[in-house]
């Protein structure tokens, strides 16, 4: 049951913490386990495979493991709901009209994915066919169908024509409606394209962000550096409170969503750089003088690079801010840190993904005065 989830989730964050990185949690702030409300329903963006089983009939699912073998699915219960009706109309519309479905060994046929966007707060619908070829015959017929659901806002095309098991290809057609959604985190918006990152709980999302800010404490007279800041949703909700943000992300995608996202809010005192933190960082330390009272940390599952861990601690900032997505690797970074000056203070396991293996945790580091 969804209590037993947390409580597994809580002690393996606290097992890591002391088994990895050595920690004395008894003079560290362990807040219990922040769950959802309601655990079922929340992803926003869902792909998935198009094939055909034996017999013939098209297939839309996710993969058996450690195969690309497609298990139809009908239902899913993390899955925004509304996403029922949308496979069962675009799988009845390809078969209806015998449309061909992609063989990933023969590199022919047509449809590959389906990518679907949700937004909880407008409620904005985006559906994307990812087809191998240069046109979606009856495109027109589908349209009909898909935007009789309530918040179709944008439909389009992904052509994707390499032999690849990476999903999306560069070019997208807007066939109905917007290039985008648009959706709140907070009182932060953000446009959404078929390519853009985006958290994919965005309840909890707001929780994990809420928190991020409730440990920097800005008082609105700091310099705050978000590192691996993807998009900027870390960065624009720190700028309200701060003097001045920095992100840095190496995929330039995203810098772009991100200086788009802080123009949309009407927000001046946030700044985006494309590049690796690494090298970002100190450059514009030494060379610009631009210093860090806090910083925020948002690394991939793998966590920090020990030369950015080392760029940190040459930098002091007062606090460090740590959001992780996997337990161990936070672990190992604090364990760095905390030899190279710095206190862990408060950590908070946050439930990101109910019903899953995965954990988000939030770390706060303090600057010992030494």
């Amino acid at each position: 049951n969804y209590e037993k989830q947390l409580e597994i989730k809580q002690n393996r964050v606290i097992s890591c913490l002391e088994r990895i990185a050595g920690f004395d949690l008894s003079y560290v702030e362990v807040a219990p386990i922040i769950g959802m409300e309601d655990p079922y329903y929340y992803r926003n963006k869902v792909q998935l495979p198009v094939g055909k089983n034996k017999e013939g009939k098209i297939v839309m699912g996710f993969y058996a493991k450690r195969t690309h073998s497609i298990i139809n699915m009908e239902t899913c219960y993390i899955q925004s709901d509304i996403n029922n009706d949308i496979f069962k109309i675009v799988g009845e519309f390809l078969q209806r009209n015998n449309i061909s479905i992609y063989n990933e060994k023969t590199h022919k046929g047509l449809v590959r994915h389906i990518i679907t966007r949700v937004a909880f707060t407008t409620g904005e619908v985006m559906v994307c066919l990812v087809i191998n070829g240069k046109k979606l015959g009856k495109q027109e017929e589908l349209i009909k169908e898909l935007t009789k659901i309530s918040g179709m806002t944008s439909i389009c095309i992904n052509y994707n024509l390499e032999n690849t098991n990476v999903i999306m290809g560069e070019k997208v057609k807007t066939i109905w409606g917007r290039d985008y959604i648009t959706d709140y985190i907070g009182d932060i918006k953000y446009q959404i394209s078929p390519t853009s990152f985006y958290q994919v709980n965005p309840i909890q999302t707001k929780v994990i962000y809420e928190k991020a800010l409730e440990f920097a404490d800005l008082t609105g007279k700091e310099t705050v550096w978000d590192l691996y800041c993807g998009i900027g949703t870390i960065s624009l909700f720190m700028a309200g409170k701060a003097k001045q943000v920095y992100g840095v992300e190496i995929v330039e995608d995203a810098i772009l969503d991100a200086r788009r996202n802080a123009k949309l809010n009407n927000i001046d005192n946030a700044e985006f750089f494309i590049g690796a933190a690494e090298e970002i960082l100190p450059g514009k330390y030494k060379e610009d003088s631009i210093h860090a009272d806090v910083i925020v940390v948002d690394p991939p599952r793998k966590g920090c690079d020990e030369s950015l861990l080392d760029t940190i601690v040459e930098i002091k900032p007062e606090k460090v801010v740590y959001v992780s997505c996997d337990p161990a690797t936070l672990a190992r970074d604090l364990k760095y840190l905390a030899g190279k000056g710095y206190e862990l203070k408060k950590v908070q396991a946050i439930d990101q993904f109910p019903h899953t293996v995965h954990i988000e945790t939030i770390a706060l580091l303090q600057r010992e005065i030494l």
